[in-house]
């Protein structure tokens, strides 16, 4: 049984809660019943799975019942924080994410595991008619993308990605004046992202290991190609540094401000454009065998360019450069742009990114600076955002359609490192234009008897 609060509370709280931080308060009329909250459980409790059911943890339109992982200690530290959280014992724990989706009382799922399993949580969770949160990037591959995407709109699923920048106000404030043209016909932008500033952090024996009582290596490994244990291969952030549980930097972390380029400027994902990219790898490394440093530039039909770099070549974040100026958005609330941009307010007729459910909430401020006052944005809350989603059943602000474009962009141009070679990409067929190696790098195999189903 989903556990019950009384209505009027809850409304109350609820916008009690949303004005005091900011947030628009949204419950539609199709709310999930007129006294339940939403039932969460969360697959994969390392780093990004805990901070994503901490903020989960936080919102009183939701709660979490059960939580997933294959290692014992991660299951047993996310259940004390869930029943601290509510004071009792109530959260279930499972070590196979097939035991945890088969529950119908669970509503949505968390899903934060290792990247090389993404997109089979994500496929699995659809096709049991559950909504999800899902870390991004897609997976490992451009098919991955493919298959989550079949399997959500199959499902009619709601997917809102841990591509959280789109809920910030500055990079928002940003894609708004690219969007809308207050920098004039955008001629480039620039993208770049850490990449080798991450090092191992494993030091010892790369020799097979016995494997720890409470990790189920099967189960960690998945898909992936068979390795014995070592301790390097599940270390933070060691993981992220090898290829068959990551594509590497440039779509892992690549993903974030790949999005945002493409928020404040659309035609990235639409117009077919050729693309080279050189680069480095981890080498004599242990197990590393990603992409290190890089260099992409990607040419489009129309003339735009798109270069993207590891942030020892450009300072990480996006830049818009268009025929009137530019504006420049990253991390840390930061916002830059030429003349007087920053001074520009939204006007009748702009488009407007906020999350449909929010397009009556007044996200336009004054912000108090010594070089003179300034228009800022304010933030959403992301997580929110699935739930307000999830009651209107209206697409969330990073959805399936926006997180496979910013995950195939940043594939597409590990393909080209590794090929080396320069590659034509068609969006309107999603492959490559005669070349039967590239598109062969579409789709990776999968082991040890697992099967994607879209």
């Amino acid at each position: 049984m989903k556990p019950v609060i009384n209505r009027r509370l809850f409304l109350k709280s609820s916008a009690f809660a949303a004005a005091a931080i900011g947030f628009p308060t949204v419950i539609p009329s199709t709310a999930f019943g007129a006294n339940d909250k939403i039932a969460i459980g969360c697959i994969g409790a390392g780093g990004r799975g805990t901070d994503n059911m901490r903020n989960f943890l936080g919102l009183d339109r939701c709660r979490i019942v059960a939580v997933c992982d294959v290692q014992r200690k991660r299951q047993e530290r996310a259940k004390d924080l869930v029943d601290t959280k509510y004071g009792d014992k109530g959260c279930a724990m499972f070590g196979d994410f097939r035991e945890i989706t088969a529950r119908k009382d669970i509503d949505a799922m968390i899903i934060a595991p290792q990247d090389h399993w993404h997109s089979l949580v994500a496929t699995a969770v659809a096709n049991a008619g559950k909504d999800m949160f899902c870390e991004k990037p897609t997976g490992v591959c451009i098919n991955d993308g493919f298959a989550t995407r079949a399997a959500l709109r199959k499902n009619k699923r709601i997917y809102q990605s841990g591509m959280w920048q789109r809920s910030l106000g500055n990079f928002r404030q940003g894609c708004e004046l690219a969007l809308n043209g207050y920098v004039g016909k955008i001629s480039e932008v620039q993208v770049a992202v850490p990449g080798k500033s991450f090092q191992p952090s494993y030091k010892g024996s790369l020799d097979p290991q016995p494997v720890p009582d409470g990790v189920d290596w099967a189960m960690w490994l998945g898909p992936a190609r068979f390795s014995p244990f070592n301790p390097y291969r599940i270390a933070y952030p060691d993981w992220y540094l090898m290829n068959d549980y990551c594509e590497g930097w440039t779509t892992n972390w690549g993903v974030h401000h790949l999005d945002i380029a493409n928020w404040g400027c659309p035609l990235l994902g639409k117009e077919s454009f050729e693309v080279e990219c050189g680069g480095t790898y981890y080498i004599n490394q242990g197990f590393a065998d990603n992409i290190a440093t890089w260099k992409a530039v990607f040419t489009y039909e129309s003339g735009l360019r798109m270069v993207f770099t590891d942030s020892t070549q450009q300072p990480a974040g996006t830049k818009f450069i268009g025929e009137k100026g530019w504006v420049y958005v990253d991390r840390g609330d930061k916002i830059e742009a030429s003349g007087d941009l920053l001074k520009v307010r939204p006007k009748a007729g702009d488009v407007r990114l906020l999350p449909a459910d929010s397009m009556s909430f007044s996200d336009v401020t004054t912000i108090k600076a010594k070089a003179g006052d300034r228009v800022g944005y304010k933030n959403v809350n992301h997580w929110q955002g699935l739930l307000d989603a999830m009651r209107s059943r209206k697409d969330p602000i990073a959805g399936i359609d926006a997180t496979h474009t910013a995950s195939t962009l940043g594939m597409i141009a590990g393909i080209a490192a590794r090929l080396q070679q320069k590659l034509k990409w068609d969006w309107k067929t999603e492959r490559f234009v005669n070349n039967d190696l590239a598109n062969a790098m579409i789709v990776r195999p999968m082991h040890n008897g697992w099967k994607l189903e879209g």
